[in-house]
């Protein structure tokens, strides 16, 4: 008789989350948990999951719910984002789990790298600019630091950009569904640098799977693996098949310097100036050696039904309006206007 897995849902109801979660209960020998605050998307959480309700940034009451609730095979940490929450987890579940799986994130890597495609292996060396990379690095270390075969085995899994669902496409600067919207009304939209850095996303179907085929897998203990999509497109290839998935003609994009929109939108382009300007190429053989990792869905495929699904709420036409949108676009406008006219004849 096959022994029933209990398994930890750290999170639980965001993107990956419920992915892992449908393909866990489908399995049939494994009794899922999720522990979270209860304001996620309860309602995409599937029936026959148990949740424990807290708060992990609580540490001492999450330590001592983490006891309560008794030894798991398998915990995976998909909201752990700082080095005290990676404290936490070890003091939480040392010695009380068969498996500490840790979602990080390929942002730990350098920028740039120093070969591509880049590898497990690669240079971790986040910059301290970039918090959420930062800190994913301090967690990993951590969690490396502590793992011990027998009393806390530690996986950890570096996705790059996921989508499905819900789960949009990225503009270069702010986040939403308001470049679809504009594309949709044929107005133009912004694409940072000169638009040729490479990206790649995943659907949250071939990420999850990942996960699930690491639970119990001995050959991942003490290892990273990059789960990342397999499309090395251009950011406006990128935005291109967007748009024709949506049904509209070939998109008028705009190109501002990357260093520029940091420096006008800080706080909005801090991703862009952290991450999208750079080469996102990365080497997933670990992956498919190990964790039977498959890139199955491509982009155009799963934007497509994320675009369906948005339509189904109306997610894209609800989308608000950004006035510095525009606003940054006629300045950009201008400046290339004023600059053509002075270059006049200093080509001569």
């Amino acid at each position: 008789m096959t022994k029933t897995k209990r398994v930890l849902i750290v999170g639980g109801t965001g993107l990956i989350s419920t992915a892992i979660t449908k393909q866990l209960l489908a399995q049939g020998d494994v009794e899922v948990w999720h522990y979270n605050r209860g304001r996620g998307n309860q309602a995409a959480v599937n029936d026959g999951v148990r949740t424990i309700q807290g708060d992990r940034t609580d540490y001492a009451r999450f330590e001592a719910q983490m006891e309560e609730a008794g030894p798991f095979d398998c915990v995976i940490d998909m909201i752990g984002f700082k080095a005290e929450e990676a404290e936490s987890a070890v003091r939480a579940f040392y010695g009380r789990v068969g498996q500490y799986i840790y979602c990080s994130t390929v942002d730990v890597y350098s920028k740039q790298g120093n070969a591509y495609p880049v590898a497990e292996d690669g240079e971790r060396n986040a910059s301290p600019t970039f918090s959420y990379a930062y800190n994913k690095v301090l967690s990993e270390n951590i969690l490396l630091a502590a793992h011990d075969a027998e009393r806390f085995p530690v996986t950890i899994i570096r996705p790059a950009q996921t989508y499905g669902g819900s789960g949009t496409a990225v503009p270069s600067v702010a986040d939403g569904n308001y470049q679809m919207k504009r594309l949709r009304e044929g107005r133009p939209i912004l694409v940072h640098g000169d638009g040729m850095s490479i990206w790649v996303a995943c659907h949250r179907d071939d990420v999850a799977r990942a996960f699930v085929n690491a639970i119990g897998n001995e050959a991942t203990l003490g290892k990273a693996y990059n789960v990342t999509g397999e499309e090395w497109m251009t950011y406006d290839r990128y935005w291109q098949i967007v748009a024709r998935e949506l049904g509209v003609p070939e998109p008028s994009i705009v190109h501002i310097p990357t260093n520029l929109l940091g420096k006008l939108l800080p706080k909005k382009a801090e991703w862009c100036v952290e991450n999208f300007r750079y080469n996102n190429i990365f080497d997933n053989r670990a992956a498919r050696r190990d964790l039977d990792f498959r890139y199955t869905v491509t982009w155009e495929e799963g934007i497509r039904d994320v675009i369906r699904e948005l339509d189904e709420s109306g997610a894209i036409e609800a989308a608000g309006e950004r006035p510095w949108y525009d606003a940054l676009l006629a300045s950009w406008s201008e400046a290339e206007r004023l600059m053509g006219m002075q270059m006049v004849g200093m080509d001569d």
